[in-house]
């Protein structure tokens, strides 16, 4: 994947992040800028997302600690360390960061 690629891939996936939290009938607010998405919930705390170009990885940042994503062509952003699906492990941390249930549905 060329750095173009991999920028563009990671916007699309922000975008779709926002889209799914505008979707929520849970009040969560987002900051987006130069590719980092913060999400603020309504406890005031953060989980932020960032893409890395030098490592071309996808950073999550959470309470429970941060993530690192590889792109598998066949099944999209997985955790280097244990494999898990980003999506999963986005709704995971804001789960446990909310205190209620955050289930985003991408496109």
């Amino acid at each position: 994947m060329t750095e173009s690629e991999f920028t563009q891939q990671i916007d699309e996936l922000i975008m779709s992040i926002e889209d799914a939290l505008d979707e929520l009938e849970m009040d969560i607010d987002y900051e987006s800028s130069a590719g980092i998405l913060t999400i603020i919930l309504p406890n005031k705390s953060q989980v932020i997302i960032s893409r890395q170009i030098a490592a071309m990885q996808l950073w999550l940042a959470a309470k429970s600690g941060g993530f690192h994503f590889n792109y598998d062509p066949e099944k999209g952003w997985l955790d280097e360390r244990s494999g898990e699906a980003f999506i999963d492990a986005l709704n995971r941390c804001l789960t446990e960061q909310a205190g209620e249930p955050v289930a985003l549905e991408l496109e």
